[in-house]
């Protein structure tokens, strides 16, 4: 049993060292999807995710700055689980025709993982009264929820069809 009551802000510390740790491993995963990407729209929407997904680590550690606390990370098993599995996914399907298909349905575990994660410590930053860390978090949420809307674009127009989508 825990020695000590556990507040919302220990939840929100806690959380925000586990997406810490989570979206530096998603630029790793970015990058290494964009290098095996088939095609060229596809790779350059992981470049550019990669990219603001960089951008994010910055604002998380001014988020800690906001809390008085070193930006540091603790392991989040979810995305250890997603990672390992994209690896797994790449293994079986990279060079196939659906490769793309399975890289697009990573990637949005991924996208779908964070943005539940920073609708929730957005909600609690709100509450704690931390509005300039609510606006970091949101302005990270709206970017999670756009990627996640070109993925799906990308997956309806070519990737799912294993190439440029077809008439019916």
């Amino acid at each position: 049993m825990a020695s000590k009551d556990k507040t919302l802000n220990d939840a929100f510390y806690e959380t925000l060292k586990d997406v810490f740790y989570a979206e530096k491993q998603s630029v790793r995963a970015l990058r290494k999807s964009a290098k095996s990407a088939k095609t060229p729209e596809l790779k350059r929407a992981f470049e550019t995710h990669a990219e603001e997904s960089a951008n994010q680590v910055t604002r998380l550690e001014q988020v800690f700055e906001i809390l008085g606390k070193a930006a540091r990370g603790k392991t989040c098993e979810a995305m250890q689980g997603l990672s390992a599995e994209m690896e797994e996914d790449l293994e079986d399907f990279g060079e196939t025709a659906a490769g793309d298909a399975v890289l697009i349905g990573c990637a949005q575990a991924v996208e779908h993982y964070e943005i539940a994660r920073y609708g929730t410590l957005k909600t609690w930053a709100i509450q704690l009264g931390l509005k300039d860390a609510a606006k970091l978090l949101d302005e990270t949420l709206q970017e999670e929820k756009r990627t996640d809307q070109l993925l799906t674009q990308i997956a309806e127009r070519q990737a799912n069809t294993g190439g440029p989508a077809r008439a019916a």
